[in-house]
Order: structure tokens, then C-alpha cells, then sequence
């Protein structure tokens, strides 16, 4: 975790040091460019996490920009997510940086934010490029091999089982790119190891529709030895429905993104494995670069952040009262 922080630092000094020697042009107060941060749901507290990291950044660069932040209750809610970006168009912000609930859906509003002259700036879940070459448009992202995440996860889970081991898929929303990836990288995993994937269905990222899912799943395979899920909402109902069904100790759980509860689920050892792609970081970078593009108009380009594997060993102490 040490190697972790370090990495980071140098990340984010690196990003702050290109953003501070340009000169900023904005519509905010002393001139400061104004960037709003759209996420995805804030019921969930990967999101609450990113925001609470970007004010953090923000306070203590107070003279580089100003801040807003919003986000939607319901994940799956894009035409509400579009009415927050256009809000912000009609507001007349300097960029957007943006965690699209929808891959494809967001970018038409995105291009139009662009189109009137704001940056805009993919975070968490990438936009689908497809839809993005549909619309002629190239809108940078930054964020995580979501792939290789899940792949670290997912490695990890083999090393506890036996070739030819069921395990299972809970996805994320069909159309969400990082949920896709994360898909593809469990599937990766299950690969390598000689691991049969029995079933793999969405539980739409929430906790209470993969509590659902998961209890079907073990009835249908009653000999499944691991679950693999999306994220770590969905991990908390799997856990949930191996508990009632006595399985806790016959079925592991990995997730993906390193909530509280899912490491003292990990203490616990309810839980094999989470993966971190730094939350509170993800829409600091986004926010850097944002600041990058309008200081010296550099053309759009990916970058990539850090993403690594959490067991119990990495997890801080546990705090006691």
C-alpha cells in the first residue's frame, strides 16, 4: 500500500505541477475556469467517495478552479444524467468531467457540451467508441484497465480453486463499458486457470438485485465454489444470499472497488478480494486534465491510472473505538 501511495503522489504531482504552469482561462470568478463533475450514483459510496476525493482537491486548490458536483440516485437513470449535462452547458462551464451512466447514451449530450465550446473529460467508464465515432467526436479518458483489474481479481480467486471449479459472473449494466471489461477480465481469469463459468447474469450494480441473482444462481449450482462480482455494491449481495442459503464457508467472493464494508468483509473473511482503482483519485485526474486542455488545448488522449489488488493483507488496520 506504501509503493501504492507513492505512485499516486507522483501521479497527481506530475498532473498538478502541467495544470499550474499554464495560464487558466475560465468564465468563473478571477477568471478560475469552473469545472463540473457528473457521476453516476451517489447511493453508492464508490461515487461519494470520488466526490468527497474531488472537493478535497478542490479546497486545496482553491485559486486554480472552481467546483460543482452532481450526480443521479438511480444508476440506470440516463435521461436524467443528460438533463444535468445539459444544465451545465446551459450554465456555460469550462469542462465537464464525467462518469457516464450509459456508454453510448451520454455521448450525443457530451458532443453537444463540446459543441458549445466546453472540454469534456471520461472518467470511470469509458465511453463506447462506436457511439463516439458515430458523432466524429474524441472525448479523452481517464481511468482504469477495468480488464486488467478484474483480472488481478479473478487470478487471485483461481489460486484457491481447483481446475475444473464452478464459479460465477455477476455482471454490471449491459451497456456500461466497465462493466464489460470487468466481464471480460473474470472471464480471463476463469480461462488461464481451467475455471468453468456455470452462469453470469446483471445485477445492474446494486446490492439487493445481486442478493437476488446470486441466491438463484446457488440453487441452479448448488457446486459453485466463487462468485466474481462487478463491483463491490453487488459483492455485499452476494454475500447477503450466500449467508442465508449456509454457504458462506462452501463459496468465495471477490469484488471490485475497495468500499469500507467490503474490507471489513475481508477482515471478516467473508470476502477473498477487492480491487482498487482509487476512487478518491479518479476524478482528481480527470480534473487535472481538464485544467491541461484548456491551459494549452492539447489534443484529447487517454491515460490510464493506477488499479491494484486488495486482500486482506494490503487492508490498513482496522480503526478501533
Amino acid at each position: 500500500m506504501k509503493r501504492v501511495g507513492i505512485a499516486l503522489a507522483g501521479l497527481l504531482l506530475a498532473l498538478s505541477l502541467a495544470s499550474c504552469d499554464q495560464k487558466e482561462p475560465g468564465h468563473g470568478k478571477a477568471g478560475k475556469p469552473r469545472i463540473a463533475l457528473v457521476m453516476k450514483s451517489l447511493a453508492n459510496e464508490f461515487f461519494k467517495t470520488m466526490e468527497d476525493g474531488a472537493r478535497a482537491h478542490q479546497k486545496e486548490h482553491a485559486g486554480q478552479y472552481e467546483l460543482i458536483t452532481n450526480g443521479i440516485k438511480d444508476e440506470r437513470d440516463v435521461a436524467k444524467q443528460i438533463n444535468l449535462v445539459e444544465e451545465m452547458i446551459a450554465q456555460g462551464v469550462d469542462a465537464i468531467v464525467i462518469a457516464p451512466a450509459d456508454s453510448k447514451a451520454m455521448v450525443g449530450v457530451c458532443k453537444r457540451a463540446m459543441d458549445a465550446g466546453i472540454v469534456v473529460v471520461n472518467i470511470d467508464n469509458k465511453f463506447d467508441k462506436d457511439a463516439l465515432a458515430e458523432k466524429a467526436v474524441a472525448i479523452p479518458f481517464v481511468g482504469p484497465d477495468n480488464r486488467k483489474g478484474a483480472r488481478l481479481a479473478g487470478d487471485f480467486l483461481a489460486k484457491h480453486l481447483q481446475k475444473g471449479d464452478k464459479v460465477a459472473i455477476v455482471e454490471g449494466i449491459p451497456n456500461a463499458i466497465n462493466g464489460i471489461l470487468r466481464k471480460q477480465g473474470f472471464e480471463d481469469a476463469a480461462k488461464a486457470a481451467g475455471l468453468e463459468i456455470a452462469t453470469s447474469q446483471t445485477a445492474y450494480w446494486e446490492t439487493e438485485k445481486a442478493e437476488n441473482v446470486v441466491s438463484a444462481m446457488i440453487t441452479q449450482h448448488p457446486d459453485l465454489k466463487g462468485v466474481m462480482c462487478a463491483n463491490d455494491s453487488m459483492a455485499l449481495g452476494a454475500v447477503a444470499a450466500l449467508k442465508a442459503a449456509g454457504k458462506l464457508d462452501d463459496v468465495l467472493v471477490v469484488g471490485f472497488d475497495n468500499i469500507t464494508a467490503i474490507q471489513q468483509l475481508m477482515r471478516e473473511g467473508k470476502v477473498l478480494c477487492t480491487v482498487d482503482q482509487h476512487a478518491d483519485q479518479i476524478a482528481v485526474y480527470g480534473i487535472l486534465y481538464a485544467l491541461d486542455i484548456l491551459a494549452d488545448k492539447a489534443p484529447p488522449k487517454d491515460k490510464e491510472t493506477p488499479v491494484d489488488l486488495i486482500t486482506v493483507k494490503e487492508l490498513p488496520a482496522a480503526e478501533t473505538k
